[in-house]
């Protein structure tokens, strides 16, 4: 009998170095050439990210216009945060991403993307004050985790609920605190946490009554403000670090 995938390891892609690295063991020299890769995108992270202080991730749809109330709010949302002191860090493209950080704009604040490179070319939203492209979603992940106070989470599709399920994930399970998850319109998130959540989830045991307090679900850009700045004050008030001129650091 021939084995469905011909003897090949891993799954197919469209980039051809992510092919190598999902295709199963490959010699040495190679495999650890990658983890440099990989080490070297950790390190451009951390840099570019160093001193944005404060900081809330916007996540949402790219596929909502400038007219759409989803977009009008993420930019209600990205001028409050900046107005509360927060830098406003997004993907970085169009939509709810976009709008946020327009928001932060119009109200002179700090305005990040942290962007994914994907098949599917994506240009920087004119509103960005820095622009950090990853090849890797996990390490993406990981800085939007490392240098955000709270996530703010506008209508998406199945990458805004990557971003959703893998952060409520690190925090039941322990490897994060209690982090502030912000979901922004109350009909849009309904479904997902009254049918499905309460009703099968809970029902059947696969979670616990506490972990639905995980999410906090509101129409009001000031409840959302509430929200973050009153889970978030411990790490907000975390002293900044200071520049270092000899590595060419401005702050």
């Amino acid at each position: 009998m021939t084995h469905p995938n011909n003897g090949r390891w891993g799954k197919d892609t469209r980039s051809p170095q992510d092919r190598r690295m999902l295709a199963g063991p490959r010699s040495r020299t190679e495999e650890f050439f990658r983890v440099v890769r990989i080490c070297t995108e950790f390190i451009r992270g951390f840099r570019a990210l160093h001193f944005v202080g404060p900081c809330v991730t916007v996540f949402g749809s790219a596929r909502f216009g400038e007219e759409h109330r989803y977009y009008k709010i993420a930019r209600e949302s990205g001028a409050a945060l900046a107005r509360a002191g927060f830098a406003v860090m997004t993907g970085g493209g169009p939509g709810v991403m976009e709008a946020a950080n327009r928001g932060a704009r119009d109200e002179a604040g700090v305005s990040i993307g942290c962007n994914i490179t994907l098949p599917m070319e994506q240009e920087p939203n004119p509103y960005l004050d820095k622009f950090v492209e990853f090849n890797y979603f996990f390490v993406r992940k990981v800085m939007l985790v490392k240098y955000s106070t709270a996530f703010v989470v506008c209508p998406g599709g199945f990458g805004t609920m990557d971003e959703v399920f893998e952060t409520l994930t690190l925090i039941q399970t322990g490897k994060v605190g209690r982090f502030p998850i912000v979901l922004m319109g109350r009909e849009f998130w309904a479904p997902l946490l009254d049918q499905f959540f309460e009703k099968r989830l809970l029902a059947e045991g696969t979670i616990s009554p506490g972990d639905l307090d995980l999410l906090f679900v509101t129409d009001e850009i000031d409840e959302m403000i509430d929200c973050v700045t009153r889970h978030g004050e411990e790490r907000a008030r975390a002293k900044a670090p200071e520049p270092i001129a000899a590595l060419g650091e401005t702050g």
